[in-house]
This record gives structure tokens, sequence and C-alpha cells, in this order.
């Protein structure tokens, strides 16, 4: 079996978005602990999503990651965010996007199990991408994303951890968070303009997202290093 090296950092997260995995010569996860708020926007989505004001008002600094649709936002104690780097030719290594964070969603629906969470769940199929998806990332659905049921007998099901993956021919960097917290008010404000730019987006308050509630971050961090250490 291969060894995980844990490194664990606290810091900014426009400077955690800005580590180069390709530095990474083995199977590693950083645990990132973010100081202030931010919001990271995806790849190709406009500046003009974000209400600048709003932002600066908030104090929460707004940049550009190189992955994935729509925005993310980080704050102390509000997610636990995780990457993975996986060399090339490690056995958790699969040239297939859409195959390659099987095993990560499973290893944190282990986790939220763990946990005490009901039911979490793997998405298996292809990318779900409802109109708010290009504004929200927690609107849609990615390959190994884990969601959970909203409630007892309510047959929805919320998401509850995001990945993401950046890739080169060496090495594969899988960023992931899973939610602690969800406020649906501070992302209206923060994404006013994006949201009203969405053709057909509707209510902002219609995604379907599950924090893990009453879980301390330590503790979800501490349960998704055990299960981790068995994934090979």
């Amino acid at each position: 079996m291969i060894g995980w090296q844990i490194e664990r950092q606290r810091g900014s997260a426009r400077e955690f978005h800005a580590f180069d995995p390709t530095l990474v010569d083995h199977r590693t996860a950083w645990v990132l602990e973010v100081e202030a708020p931010a919001l990271a926007l995806g790849s190709s989505q406009p500046e003009t999503d974000v209400d600048a004001a709003a932002a600066r008002r908030l104090g929460v600094d707004t940049f550009r990651r190189r992955s994935g649709g729509g925005a993310v936002f980080m704050a102390p104690q509000s997610c636990v965010w995780i990457d993975i780097i996986v060399p090339a030719g490690d056995p958790l290594w699969h040239e297939d996007v859409s195959l390659a964070p099987l095993w990560l969603g499973e290893v944190w629906a282990a986790t939220l199990r763990q946990v005490g969470v009901a039911e979490p769940r793997i998405h298996a199929g292809p990318m779900v991408r409802p109109a708010l998806a290009p504004v929200v990332c927690f609107a849609g659905l990615a390959p190994g994303e884990v969601t959970a049921p909203l409630g007892a007998g309510e047959g929805v099901e919320g998401k509850t951890v995001g990945i993401s993956q950046r890739r080169t021919r060496s090495v594969a960097r899988f960023q992931t968070i899973a939610l602690l917290d969800w406020d649906l008010e501070l992302h209206q404000q923060l994404l006013a303009p994006g949201i009203a730019r969405v053709d057909g987006a509707g209510d902002a308050a219609s995604m379907h997202v599950r924090p893990v509630v009453g879980v301390g971050a330590d503790l979800l961090v501490g349960a998704f290093l055990d299960q981790l250490a068995g994934a090979d």
C-alpha cells in the first residue's frame, strides 16, 4: 500500500489556489484552512457575475481559479477544504476525467457516513448543469461529487461535497470542498449580477445544497484522513 503525505496549511484561499501541484511527486493531501472569506470564480466565469461593492463591504477577496464552472465561497468554519494530489502512474490515477474522481467520491461518502450523515450518494453520471451552475458551483453536479438527503421522507438530495480537477500529464489535483454551512443570502448578495444574467435561472433559493450541520471541521478532517488511508 502506498502511503499518503499529509500537509496542513493555514492562509489565504488565493494563495492556496496558486499552489503548483507539478512539484509533488508522491500522493499527497493538502488540508487547507482559510483565514478570511474568499470567492473563487470559475476558470471562464465573467468577473461581472460578482457585485464588487458587496464583496468589498463584506470583506470577501474575489479571484479566479483555474478549474471548474461557477463560483465557490470559502470562509473560516464554513467548509472543509482538502486537495488531493495524485501523480501519473499512481494506482489511483485514471486518464478518463469522468472516472478519475469516483474513488475520491467514495472516500468522501465513507467520511460522511462515519460522522453520521445518512445515505450519502456519489454522482457517477455525466455533468449536471442547471441554469445556475455557471454562476454558483454548488448548483451543479459533477462526477464524483457527493449528495445527501435534505430531510427524512422528502425524496430530495442536496450537494454536500464538490470536486474539481486540475490536470497535467504528470499530476492530477483534485480540489474538494465539503460544506459545513451554507449562507444563501450571502451568495445572493455577492453573485446578484450573475444570478440575474442567467436566463431561466429562477430563484437561487431553489438550489439543493446540504451542509454537514453540527459536525466540526476537525472532526470531519479526521474522519476523511481515516478513510483516505485505506484508498488504493
